[in-house]
């Protein structure tokens, strides 16, 4: 009996000792701390910088002279930001639900398991490969009408074909929406075949024993059980196309005039080259904003949801 009482105290002593210094279990968090410490600061840092930035009369210099929301009111009473945001309007709907459409028919014509899956596969998603740089100039090219797809038709015979849309105030921001489209269908298409080919093919044949079509199988059974795909789909285009800026330089430079501006655009021309500092952060901002306002849901859901599993 002694003897257990003396081993259980023992016992009781070496666990309430601290852990020694492991040079080996700390390696990774050492190694991983600069990293993590200038990601915070570069990232996060200046975002609450440029938040600051936004309440005051900054212009060419940063000036720490607060001034409400003046940048605010500003910002919505300038007709390029309301230009901005309604390209981004037309310029992100457009976008995502083309590319969602795009996505979902091209996944499912290669889940058919087709000879050609893998050739086609790399033809769908060489586009992603490249940056909005070379998408861009590349679709400038092709619209341009004095020598892309308009020369191109006059030259075959058809005089009165006529495709200015790049040229044209009214219809500009369309040529975004297929170069974008084009660039990120793709994407789309790679994440919903993945989630096709984690469906339990149990089901499928339980709805054709059932007699239910190729079509009702994939409408009532297959696509509503990859809604985490659609979710993550929506919030990675709806994010491309927030923070397009690229593209537009180099396809169209916000031109004719600012016809086809958006918001990153607009952001970096009165910041960079207006010398409107304070302006330039407060549509920032609201660009910021519109991404919280995308992701936080889409956080609460999944936070959520593997609550519910728990």
């Amino acid at each position: 009996m002694k003897t257990n009482i003396a081993n259980s105290g023992s016992e009781k002593t070496q666990s309430g000792r601290p852990a020694r210094f492991n040079l080996a279990d700390w390696m990774p968090k050492i190694v991983l701390a600069p990293t993590m410490l200038i990601a915070i600061f570069c990232i996060y840092g200046y975002m609450i910088w440029s938040a600051v930035l936004s309440f005051t009369n900054s212009r060419m210099l940063p000036s720490y002279k607060f001034v409400g929301w003046d940048q605010y009111e500003r910002l919505f009473n300038n007709d390029r930001w309301i230009v901005a945001l309604t390209n981004l309007g037309i310029f992100g709907s457009l976008f995502i639900l083309i590319c969602l459409f795009l996505g979902i028919m091209l996944a499912i014509f290669l889940d058919q398991k087709i000879r050609t899956e893998g050739a086609l596969r790399t033809i769908y998603l060489y586009p992603m490969a490249i940056s909005f740089i070379v998408t861009g100039t590349a679709w400038k090219w092709l619209l341009n009408p004095t020598n892309g797809i308009q020369k191109l038709m006059i030259d075959m015979g058809f005089e009165n074909f006529k495709f200015d849309w790049l040229t044209n105030p009214d219809m500009v921001v369309y040529c975004l929406v297929i170069a974008a489209v084009w660039q990120a269908s793709g994407f789309v298409m790679a994440l919903f075949l993945a989630g096709l080919r984690g469906v339990d093919g149990d089901l499928i044949k339980a709805a054709h024993l059932d007699g239910a079509s190729t079509f009702t199988t994939y409408r009532r059974i297959i696509l509503p059980s990859l809604k985490p795909v659609f979710f993550s789909a929506l919030v990675i285009l709806s994010h491309i196309a927030i923070k397009s800026f690229d593209l537009v330089q180099a396809l169209t430079n916000g031109g004719p005039g600012y016809a086809s501006d958006l918001p990153a655009n607009f952001m970096y021309t009165y910041t960079f080259t207006r010398s409107q500092i304070g302006m330039g952060s407060a549509s920032a901002m609201v660009m910021l904003g519109c991404i919280l306002a995308i992701l936080v849901p889409y956080l609460y859901s999944e936070l959520r949801g593997n609550k519910n599993e728990k």
